[in-house]
């Protein structure tokens, strides 16, 4: 039976006999001496064999599975780069558990393998120690996140997988019933009812590690499946539910990282992120803040500008880097994010120059307050688009200028967001979080939608949402008036959540609650810019499993079992 496991044998142990299991990393056959480098999840073991066993060892190739028997001596060569580094062991028995054959990919940190065969060979790709690292530390973030949930009274309670399609948000993902012909039921884009109804029940503290999935387009931190720390509480405030997710994100980060990280967070009203960051998820790691021109060019003669309703810009200290092809790429990503047009302005070498100088006096360009070597953008629009560009310019402008410290860790609070947004085309309101969000005063809800402000918070860490979570409606007058103010009848009230509505009658305590996105922490903890990293099985950017390769066609019968036609 193994006695030890790979990162555990010291100097201390040598004279000892031991049993060790693992992978064959590395084969070395030096003529006179035969080492073998064996790997478990733990790390690697050099193993050496004498001449009464080197035929055998010579048969051993990488990733064959092996159980050894031996003694630990002290290694002559040393390695300081393995834990295990000051000794060896020296085999007695090898058995040789199974054989491999030659892997497509190396078991390597040091190999850079393209993603789509990492994807096609996960198991072997899982294999290595930098992939397994990623894992290992998404289990150690579940248990102290878990630790603090269980200490603060809540209860791990599971919510259906298969539920009903409530469409407003992303697309559900529909699965079809055998027994209810032409009926479907939808995959979870998140607990949200059921976990409201728990509240109903009287549990009063919920939590679990839950499975959510929405068919949207992906990004490099979005998956059509995804997994949260979905948490609801009766009779918390917004405060004490904000002060519950620091102590756990406290907690997190000091027994995985060992990182103290400070609280209680930072709180910036949602008004605040957008008029100066230009996100809802601001990144604060870096300064760079959105700056009102309005005024300042209302009275140049700028074509660009002329009858534009808001004119904002960002300022950075590296004009020189900037050059004609630098400033066609932002343009474009300006454009790409709603911009109108993207003008800029630098001096350098105690001049003016850029798209907008020949419209400019000397004393409106020296009125801007400019330094050498400093560059200003700016861009013309309505509020919203302009925002919306100047954030991803900021964004990307820090990146160029490599203004970010990856070793901070900035939380804030994003708070008091619209309880609603119009959409002119639609010509209806739609839930800027979802409609069982708890308005700030029912009379803005009832004489004032637009301008109502929600019961909603979001904490959010070095521009990534985090986490997003409410205060909710817990009666039934407030949540058919929101439902009426979405525009919906009371016939598809009825439809889509008359079982929900009618719970609410019976007592419903005041609750809310938040969820976190674990992969999404995960991925900042391990400071990977690629959400796949840190799921074990993921999809591809089109939402393909190349390594199961779904999703695929399914045999004739089976629809026919459905009663589903595949139109071609």
């Amino acid at each position: 039976m193994r006695t030890h496991y790979n990162h555990e044998l010291t100097i201390k142990n040598v004279g000892e006999n031991v049993v060790l299991n693992g992978w064959v990393a590395k084969a070395r056959n030096l003529g006179s001496l035969m080492f073998v480098d064996l790997r478990d999840r733990f790390g690697i073991t050099q193993l050496t064999f004498p001449d009464t066993l080197f035929a055998e060892a010579n048969k051993l190739k990488n990733e064959y599975v092996i159980e050894v028997k031996g003694k630990v001596i002290e290694r002559q060569s040393k390695n300081k780069n393995i834990s295990t580094g000051d000794i060896e062991v020296l085999v007695s028995e090898l058995n040789i558990l199974n054989t491999a054959s030659q892997p497509p990919i190396i078991i390597s940190d040091d190999e850079n393998i393209l993603e789509e065969t990492r994807l096609k060979y996960r198991y072997l790709d899982l294999r290595r120690p930098k992939v397994q690292s990623y894992l290992l530390k998404r289990h150690e973030i579940i248990q102290a996140a878990r630790e603090v949930l269980v200490k603060e009274g809540f209860y791990e309670l599971e919510t259906p997988i298969l539920g009903r399609s409530t469409p407003e948000g992303a697309r559900d993902y529909l699965v079809p019933s055998r027994i209810h012909e032409g009926q479907f039921y939808a995959l979870p884009q998140s607990p949200q009812m059921y976990k409201q109804l728990f509240m109903v029940a009287g549990f009063e503290k919920y939590f679990q590690f839950t499975k959510c999935f929405r068919d949207e387009d992906l990004r490099a931190d979005r998956q059509p499946e995804f997994s949260q720390i979905d948490i609801e509480a009766s009779f918390l405030s917004e405060v004490e539910i904000q002060t519950l997710i620091e102590k756990l994100l406290k907690n997190t980060f000091k027994k995985v990282l060992d990182l103290d990280i400070k609280v209680p967070f930072e709180r910036m009203e949602y008004s605040d992120a957008i008029k100066f960051y230009g996100s809802d998820k601001p990144d604060t790691r870096f300064e760079m803040l959105i700056k009102d021109y309005t005024k300042t060019f209302s009275e140049t003669n700028v074509p660009l500008f002329e009858n534009e309703e808001y004119i904002a810009g960002i300022s950075a200290n590296d004009a020189k880097y900037y050059t004609r092809k630098k400033i066609d790429e932002l343009t474009h990503l300006v454009k790409k994010n709603h911009g109108k047009a993207l003008a800029f302005i630098k001096l350098q070498d105690g001049e003016f120059a850029g798209s907008i100088v020949k419209n400019l006096t000397s004393e409106e360009l020296l009125s801007l307050g400019l330094k050498e070597n400093e560059i200003l953008f700016l861009v013309p629009g309505d509020f919203s688009n302009v925002s919306n560009s100047l954030g991803a310019l900021r964004n990307q402008v820090a990146r160029d200028l490599n203004l970010i410290d990856s070793n901070k860790f900035n939380f804030l609070w994003v708070i008091n967001w619209p309880l609603l947004e119009y959409d002119e085309e639609a010509k209806r309101f739609f839930a800027m979080h979802h409609p069982f969000t708890a308005p700030n005063s029912i009379d803005a809800l009832r004489n004032d939608p637009k301008n109502a402000l929600a019961r909603a918070y979001d904490v959010v860490l070095n521009g990534y949402e985090l986490g997003g979570g409410s205060i909710r409606i817990h009666n039934k007058e407030m949540q058919d008036l929101m439902f009426k103010t979405l525009g919906f009848t009371d016939e598809e009230i009825k439809q889509r959540f008359g079982f929900f509505v009618n719970a609410l009658q019976y007592g419903t305590p005041p609750h809310g609650g938040i969820a976190l996105g674990l992969d999404r922490l995960v991925m900042l903890m391990t400071k990977t810019d690629n959400i796949r990293d840190v799921i074990a099985f993921p999809k591809t950017q089109n939402a393909r499993d190349l390594m199961m390769e779904a999703p695929n066609f399914v045999e004739e019968e089976q629809l026919v079992e459905l009663s589903i036609k595949v139109s071609k």
